[in-house]
């Protein structure tokens, strides 16, 4: 798993956890990545600081520590399982719903629109743009229907006048 701070275009900072470098450009690519902020698909990555483990701050950190580890080193290689754990900082995100108590209370809402949706609705996975355009053009059966499409099937279906919406997805699903 690789750690992202994310901004949008309208300036909004939060972060987000991928598998890896290569599954955010995809998803960023696909237009699957949207500010929780704003709903701005145009997110890019923040510049970030480099974690460097040093053999200074390694003692350091186990002194600190008391020489006490914490377990789950998987995808750590074996010379870095020995470094004790980093003292966690805030990600934006959780600076966000820390600044604004109501921001819980609309994710929760998000959700729950979410899991309605995917319960009262047709999972057509991929087939998602195929399937709206057969119900779009009288070939099969209206239906409330969800699934996957990239952006440009999306972007494509709207200008064909169908009406789509993207599922509210936040941050903290992925993790």
């Amino acid at each position: 798993m690789i750690h992202f701070a994310l901004v949008c275009d309208g300036g909004h900072a939060f972060d987000a956890w991928f598998r890896n470098a290569g599954d955010f450009d995809a998803q960023a690519r696909a237009g699957h990545l949207v500010c929780p902020v704003c709903a701005s698909a145009d997110v890019r990555k923040a510049l970030m600081a480099p974690n460097v483990s040093t053999a200074r701050k390694k003692a350091a950190a186990q002194q600190e520590a008391g020489g006490v580890r914490a377990s789950g080193t998987a995808g750590i290689d074996e010379a870095e399982a020995d470094t004790p754990p980093q003292v966690p900082v805030p990600s934006p995100a959780a600076s966000l719903a820390a600044a604004d108590p109501r921001r819980s209370e609309v994710a929760a809402m998000m959700r729950a629109l979410r899991d309605t949706v995917i319960r009262n609705t047709e999972n057509v996975g991929t087939g998602f743009a195929e399937e709206a355009r057969k119900m779009h053009y009288g070939e099969a059966e209206k239906r409330g229907i969800h699934g996957e499409t990239s952006a440009r099937e999306a972007h494509e279906l709207r200008e064909e006048g169908i009406d789509i919406l993207p599922l509210p997805t936040l941050p903290e699903d992925n993790n």
